[in-house]
């Protein structure tokens, strides 16, 4: 079983789960969507409903109805004013005993969640109305890209590729020894591929063809998509390849822990690495080179999606490589650049020669 496999089936048993504290009818639905949504979708579907039923039991029915007592006869009597007190809620809420404020595109997501939900029981006829559809969604500001230019990207691998790093501690040094040829490999394969952090820890060396410098990617929802590399991102994962391969041989402390031959990229536990663990790299050392900005993995696909834009001016090759679905999301991202190139595009247009201009006077 790949580790997209493995995602799947964990993401599978964690949504049973917890439509185990849902009302008994929320179950259908989950039924009702399986052919069409993602094991990883039901799953944020099921941690948002949660929230919801847990804010009617607790807030509108003052704890005198439990969550599993609630019923669709209950959803009916709602009226689009609740659904709205629902999404003020969402600005600060306890559950089990921790606080949480959700943002513009957190509400967003738990809004669209409900509607989901209503919405499928009124195809259903078991409820009169879609009392969510009258309420609207929140505004959603767009904020600047944040991205790394191409000086900070230059610096940023070379700061990688170095042996010793002053910013970091003699402890963070003697990691960085080990890790070194593995993060130079996972930030330049996110710089000149756009992947998401999803799509590089599910990769494995069969992914990869050097005969023509292409890979294997695994995108949201399960389709694959091949993607090309150039020839520093080739030199890099096969200096990390031959690393490893040094390692397993020579048996040292980190290759006797390895134990999946197929993963690509490994923890210091022998593991395939974690999430968590790629982003602390890219925060360690994006932090040395640009503090100033909050730099994550989506963010050094956000730099990539940058660049490709404006040496293509193709709005469409964008969105295929970085694997969006619908261009309007590539647009939406990169709207402010296009804006940039149709002012210098403009600037560019003359309407009379200077020298023209000079001699009517």
């Amino acid at each position: 079983m790949d580790y997209f496999e493995q995602r799947n089936e964990n993401n599978i048993e964690k949504t049973r789960r917890i439509i185990k504290e849902l009302p008994a009818f929320a179950n259908e639905f989950f039924v009702g969507i399986q052919t069409r949504t993602s094991p990883l979708t039901r799953l944020n579907y099921a941690y948002d409903l949660r929230i919801f039923f847990n804010y009617l039991s607790n807030n509108l029915y003052d704890g005198k109805v439990a969550i599993t007592e609630i019923t669709l006869a209950d959803l009916e009597r709602l009226q689009a004013f609740d659904i709205e007190c629902y999404v003020e809620y969402l600005n600060s809420y306890t559950y089990n005993g921790k606080k949480f404020r959700c943002g513009e595109k957190a509400k967003e997501r738990k809004l669209a969640s409900l509607r989901s939900f209503f919405k499928y029981y009124f195809k259903k006829d078991k409820l009169s109305s879609d009392i969510t559809r009258k309420v609207d969604m929140p505004k959603i500001h767009e904020k600047a890209i944040i991205r790394l230019d191409s000086e900070e990207i230059a610096k940023l691998l070379d700061t990688v590729d170095s042996e010793f790093i002053g910013d970091l501690s003699t402890r963070q040094n003697s990691y960085h020894s080990i890790t070194r040829v593995r993060d130079l490999a996972i930030l330049t394969l996110f710089l000149s591929t756009g992947i998401r952090i999803s799509e590089l820890i599910g990769l494995n060396k069969k992914d990869f063809n050097f005969a023509n410098n292409s890979f294997i990617v695994t995108r949201k929802g399960g389709n694959k998509s091949i993607l090309y590399f150039g020839e520093e991102t080739e030199i890099a994962i096969k200096n990390y390849i031959q690393w490893i391969e040094n390692e397993k041989a020579e048996k040292t402390d980190f290759g006797r822990k390895i134990s999946d031959d197929d993963c690509l990229f490994y923890s210091l536990q022998g593991k395939r690495i974690s999430v968590r663990a790629v982003q602390n790299l890219v925060k360690k050392y994006s932090k040395i080179i640009t503090p100033l900005k909050k730099i994550t993995p989506h963010k050094l696909r956000s730099t990539f999606g940058t660049e490709l834009y404006q040496n293509t001016k193709d709005i469409y090759v964008v969105a295929d490589v970085l694997g969006h679905r619908d261009v309007n999301t590539t647009k939406k991202h990169y709207a402010a650049i296009s804006e940039e190139i149709r002012r210098k595009a403009a600037a560019t247009v003359k309407l009379r020669d200077d020298n023209d201009a000079n001699e009517d006077k």
